[in-house]
């Protein structure tokens, strides 16, 4: 079949809109018409050189959809199934996933930087042309072809401007506070780094019942947010040093978990100076992966449990229609992060209102 996409042929280059060709489902996969797909940081470090991948390629990892069609062995009653795809397909089966870390799944992992679908062949063509595949799913398309299981049934009252959020952003934010870093409830929380994966943290500290959450960030707008959506103190780092914040807070202890998500030196050096003795530090920021960040060694001491996490120790056949009824219910707030919606076709510019800090989540959105 035919469809639009956009696609990018070379790093620091536009998108351009072209007619693209899906090949055949293979077993275990699924067809998905993209309802909505969401701008992330990732897929901007793709576009600006930082993060490489094989050229051209279709970007999106943040989407949700409608199963149109199933590939063999996958059972037809999913089709016309809400779904929220995720980009972490495994096998089930390597060292990692019988240990329950699948997103260390040797498989994804080995195809990853291949930019193939896990199948490990393309699926996506152009003029006779292979298109590398961002993430097991290019989103950045009317349609997507994921393995079934990545395609989680999500309840389909929520719609899907809100419901792509969950598959990125919202769940790795989340994640890193209530299942990584483990917050109990009337703990104080630290999140440095408002973006959609730093407001999603704050969201799992509320979640979580946390008695105080100090957000973090250089914009006035973005702690803003980051109060509608559960602070109970904000900090901007150009006038106040976080670290004496939390502190003042904290009867001089530190929080107890920290959620470092700005990507910056100075951020990951906050995050461990910020959490108390014997704390947890989540990062969820990067810089790029041959740069060195520089601590000061007594901040990394005191029992404190530090950990990089890509996916919020994502579960996402479970975590997505968590997600979504916490939504519907009232209970996770995403309104308040979608900056704006946008067409296919306008979706270099909004990456370019992304690179300069003017929006939280833009939201492309497919009419069919």
């Amino acid at each position: 079949m035919r469809c639009r996409a956009a696609v990018l042929t070379a790093p620091h280059q536009d998108m351009t809109i072209e007619e693209i060709e899906i090949g055949d489902l293979d077993p275990g996969e699924v067809l998905v018409r993209i309802g909505a797909a969401g701008l992330c940081h990732t897929d901007l470090e793709v576009i600006e050189g930082q993060l490489a991948y094989p050229m051209p390629i279709v970007l999106g990892h943040e989407a949700a959809g409608t199963i149109e069609r199933v590939g063999a062995g996958v059972d037809p009653q999913r089709v016309g199934d809400q779904v929220v795809l995720s980009w972490n397909p495994h096998c089930g089966q390597c060292f990692h996933c019988v240990r329950g870390n699948t997103i260390l799944c040797e498989p994804y992992v080995a195809l990853g930087p291949k930019a193939v679908p896990f199948s490990g062949k393309a699926k996506l063509h152009l003029d006779g042309r292979d298109l590398h595949t961002m993430f097991y799913m290019s989103a950045f398309a009317e349609y997507a072809v994921v393995t079934e299981a990545c395609a989680v049934s999500v309840p389909p009252e929520i719609p899907f401007d809100r419901a792509c959020l969950l598959g990125c952003g919202v769940l790795t934010g989340v994640g890193a506070v209530t299942r990584i870093a483990e917050l109990r409830a009337d703990e104080t929380a630290m999140v440095i780094g408002c973006g959609a994966v730093g407001l999603s943290a704050v969201q799992g500290a509320r979640l979580a019942g946390a008695r105080q959450i100090v957000a973090v960030d250089l914009a006035d707008d973005k702690l803003a947010t980051a109060r509608l959506l559960g602070a109970t103190h904000v900090v901007n780092a150009h006038h106040q040093d976080p670290v004496v914040a939390v502190r003042e807070i904290t009867e001089g202890r530190g929080a107890d978990c920290v959620v470092e998500s700005a990507g910056n030196n100075d951020a990951f050096r906050a995050s461990v100076e910020a959490c108390r003795a014997g704390g947890a530090v989540v990062w969820l920021g990067k810089v790029g992966i041959n740069d060195e960040v520089a601590f000061r060694w007594g901040s990394l001491m005191g029992e404190k449990r530090i950990t990089r996490c890509s996916y919020g120790g994502a579960q996402t056949a479970s975590d997505f229609p968590w997600l979504a009824r916490s939504y519907l219910e009232g209970d996770l707030k995403l309104d308040e992060m979608i900056s704006q919606h946008l067409r296919l076709e306008d979706i270099n510019s909004g990456f370019d209102d992304l690179h300069n800090g003017r929006t939280i989540r833009s939201i492309v959105q497919f009419e069919h």
